[in-house]
This record gives structure tokens, sequence and C-alpha cells, in this order.
């Protein structure tokens, strides 16, 4: 299954600037989702990081795999209307930069789940090099 950038929206309640996953290319409701980030030099986060030599934050890299992630969780029926918060990152590498032009594939796996708390493991890759990897965990609640 795949969403576009509109369908995304549906689901988890990023916005611009903030909304880092382009598309979705397949998921799997509760267990996992893959989606892309085309990095255009547009950006707005190149203005400052870096004005001569643009990298993509890798802090940023690992809110598009929760994003990525947040859409595998939510799209699950008992969480729809939910947003789901992050809990914590842990074992976060960054193994290459990420520039304009690059196609970022993001992969998030829900490893593990004990009522609304959850655990998943996030791989982006660019080229087919990983990028960034983490461990990342998320508490489900309500928008209000």
């Amino acid at each position: 299954m795949q969403l576009d950038s509109n369908q995304i929206r549906e689901i988890i309640p990023h916005r611009y600037p903030m909304q880092l996953v382009d598309r979705i290319t397949d998921y799997v409701p509760g267990q996992w989702a893959d989606g892309i980030k085309c990095v255009s030099v547009n950006e707005p986060f190149f203005c400052g990081h870096f004005p001569e030599a643009h990298v993509m934050p890798g802090v940023l890299i690992i809110e598009a795999l929760a994003q990525t992630g947040a859409v595998a969780i939510l799209s699950e029926e008992e969480y729809k209307g939910k947003i789901a918060f992050f809990g914590g990152i842990k074992n976060a590498r960054f193994r290459r930069q990420v520039k304009p032009g690059d196609v970022l594939n993001l992969h998030c796996e829900i490893i593990s789940r004990k009522g609304p708390v959850g655990f998943g493991k996030a791989v982006a890759t660019v080229d087919g090099k990983v990028a960034a990897q983490a461990e990342i965990s998320f508490v489900i609640g309500n928008k209000e």
C-alpha cells in the first residue's frame, strides 16, 4: 500500500516545515512502514545548516524515521486520530551525510509494544548505503 503526502497528513499531525516524509511506499499497519524523503536545496534548514556546505541535520533524519514509524502505528485502527510522541532515542549512528538531491529511504519496524508505549528499529539509506540508524521509543496520546 502506498500513501502520498496528503494521505500521510490524514494519519500524522505534522505540517510544513516539519512533515519530513514525502511518500509511504509500503506499510503494514501496526508493524512497519517504508517511506521516502526527497531532499531539496529549498529545505528551510539549509539556510543555516550549513549555508556554504548543505548537510541535512541528523536530528531531522531521525525525525523523518520517527514520522515513518508513526504512520505504521497510527494507521492501526485502534490508534486512528491519536498522536505518537517521542519517548527516546537509543544507539543513534550517522554513517554518511545527506545532501540536496539525495532520496532518503526510510524504514521503521515496530519491534515491541506494551499498551500505549512502543519501540521501533529505524534505518535511513541513500543509494543503498546506511545514512543513519537508531532505536526509537514512542508513547501514543491524544492530540489535545
